[in-house]
């Protein structure tokens, strides 16, 4: 059960400091969410739900075919043998054995490595916080390049995180609001608003045989690609400058309709 502290980070008396939901995609232990949970827990409280094991590139999957288990450690931190998006479902649905009430804000990350362009599609990482967008519950996404100083670019997030939170309570908007940040190499940094890329990466598969002549394949590890995409994550990103993406939760097209009209025409005679 999370336990909330009765002061602000500012030790102002009788205020709740709010509670964030932290999850990620590279496990409970990776040092990415260890930096990113001691930088937000300097003006929140944080629960931690997380995979037990590596789940990179797992998307937005859920385990629906096999019971799931978890364990809860201290320091409110809470493993399930899952993908990111059944940890922040699990944590979202535990009536009470992980949250004590519904969380402010859900943090997913610090990643080990970029998610940039399309690869906002194949992340466990930004699927964790999407996972909670779509509950209503304004989430960011947090990554970072491997050659990134971990300890600042955790902080540059906690700080995002909170100005994502500050504002959704300022201006009383939309509450699943979902970010995607990514940090470049380095050890500071500007940060602006963008949108997403265009990141290719080469499609490469290798196949192999295994002792016993069996053949297997190896997918990804390809070569990537940024393309011209002015106001861009990967445009910022080659600039050396964090970007912070809105992503929408909605995947219909409205260009599109027209000629699903058509298409809708055609087929009914």
């Amino acid at each position: 059960m999370s336990s909330n502290k009765n002061e602000t980070s500012a030790g102002t008396a009788g205020a709740v400091r709010p509670l964030v939901l932290l999850s990620n995609d590279d496990g409970y232990l990776a040092p990415g969410l260890l930096a990113l949970r001691e930088a937000l827990t300097t003006w929140a409280d944080v629960v931690v739900c997380a995979p037990e094991l590596n789940q990179s590139a797992t998307s937005h999957s859920l385990s629906l075919h096999r019971p799931l288990r978890m364990r809860s450690l201290e320091g409110d931190i809470h493993v399930v043998d899952g993908t990111p998006a059944d940890c922040v479902y699990v944590a979202l649905s535990s009536e009470g054995r992980v949250l004590s009430r519904v969380p402010d804000l859900c943090v997913s990350g610090m990643n080990h490595g970029l998610n940039l362009g399309v690869d906002v599609f194949y992340s466990g990482t930004v699927a964790a916080a999407r996972e909670a967008a779509l509950r209503g519950i304004p989430s960011v996404a947090v990554s970072a390049d491997t050659k990134a100083d971990r300890a600042a670019a955790a902080a540059l997030g906690s700080s995002i995180a909170r100005a994502v939170l500050e504002q959704v309570r300022e201006t009383k908007g939309e509450a699943g609001l979902l970010f995607n940040v990514n940090v470049p190499p380095g050890s500071a940094w500007s940060v602006r608003a963008t949108k997403l890329g265009r990141r290719t990466y080469a499609g490469d598969v290798l196949f192999r045989r295994d002792p016993r002549g069996a053949e297997y394949m190896w997918i990804g590890g390809g070569e990537v690609t940024h393309h011209d995409a002015p106001g861009s994550d990967t445009e910022a990103y080659d600039a050396g400058a964090v970007g912070v993406t809105p992503l929408a939760l909605h995947l219909d097209l409205l260009s599109g309709m027209s000629t699903a009209e058509l298409v809708a025409r055609a087929v009914a005679g």
